[in-house]
């Protein structure tokens, strides 16, 4: 079969245009291998598999696998690269609360500013005015931050150690990175980055929320759908202790599959990096973009060379808010 006889080469990881593993595809297409036991591998696995690397469960093979012949050593930076990204969505996956992904080349970039009316027609009389709906490109560039850590480890200290074991080093990487990330976003969401700052509700409640509190804020989201929450840790608690998380189909919910519901039937997104008494209501389909200059970056000519001892894991990104009426903060009161 292909996967077999392709020639990994360093240069592989310099295109510009093409991750690693979408040239691994060009050269060996998934779609080729429809009805074989290989079928459900990329590419990238089909490679894992030629050099007989195993990367998980109990009989995860040592790192110095990738290293026992000088071209499974190209597969390494992706092995790193695939468990970093995989600790990035596992924990928060930020991507989940844009409305668009977008890919620059460059770390140049303005994004869109709309003002779609919600008064808009359903009628226009004969010689009547159509009401407008401008989107301008935004005066600013959108800010793009770098986010990242330093792999400090030698290869003499790594080599001896299973594959699955490292990646959960790699996966916790990830996850901070990812949690660095949501940070921003929330930040952009709440604050805005061109005078479009999220509409503040009010409550009566001190240092509390209540379910009346959150219908508050779906109604003045409206029309836009209060479809996903992010809180802080602190008001988690909060909302945990309203009766209407109580009931039992919450519970079996949470105990089936980890995750939380909310009596609106937004997803609930808590983390610990965000600032006490944080309550950011959103509609995901149209706050948010996401800009990203660089995915997750390694630095792969020290990784193939074994130079593990201070290699930068980075990934560059940057958000923009889309409409401004599509996130709320709900004002918690201080007693």
């Amino acid at each position: 079969m292909n996967y077999e006889n392709i020639n990994l080469t360093k240069s592989m990881y310099t295109n510009s245009a093409k991750s690693f593993s979408q040239i691994l595809e060009d050269l060996d297409p998934s779609s080729e291998y429809a009805g074989t036991e290989l079928e459900g591998m990329d590419a990238y696995q089909r490679q894992l598999k030629r050099f007989d690397i195993k990367v998980c469960g109990k009989d995860s093979d040592m790192v110095q696998k990738f290293f026992a012949a000088p071209e499974s050593s190209i597969l390494f930076p992706e092995y790193v690269r695939r468990a970093v990204k995989q600790g990035m969505s596992e924990i928060v996956n930020v991507e989940d609360i844009a409305a668009a992904v977008t890919v620059i080349p460059g770390i140049d970039y303005r994004s869109i500013s709309a003002d779609i009316s919600t008064t808009i027609s359903t009628e226009i009389a004969e010689g009547g005015t159509i009401s407008s709906s401008p989107v301008t490109t935004k005066p600013n560039l959108v800010d793009l931050k770098k986010y990242g850590s330093m792999l400090v480890a030698s290869y003499e200290s790594l080599k001896f150690q299973r594959i699955d074991i490292f990646t959960v080093a790699l996966k916790r990487i990830g996850a901070n990175i990812a949690s660095q990330q949501l940070n921003d976003a929330v930040s952009i969401i709440k604050s805005g980055d061109n005078s479009n700052a999220a509409g503040v509700v009010n409550v009566a409640t001190a240092d509390t929320v209540t379910y009346d509190d959150i219908l508050k804020v779906w109604a003045a989201l409206q029309p836009y759908e209060m479809n996903t929450i992010i809180v802080s840790k602190d008001v988690m608690q909060l909302l945990l202790a309203i009766d209407e998380f109580k009931n039992p189909l919450t519970g079996l919910n949470f105990q089936g599959t980890g995750k939380l519901s909310t009596p609106l039937g937004a997803k609930l997104i808590c983390s610990s990096s965000l600032a006490e008494k944080t309550f950011i209501a959103l509609d995901k389909k149209y706050s948010l973009e996401m800009v990203v200059s660089t995915d997750v970056s390694v630095e792969y000519d020290k990784l193939i060379d074994c130079q593990t001892e201070r290699t930068a894991i980075t990934s560059t990104v940057g958000f923009s808010k889309i409409f401004a009426d599509a996130s709320k903060v709900l004002s918690l009161a201080t007693a």
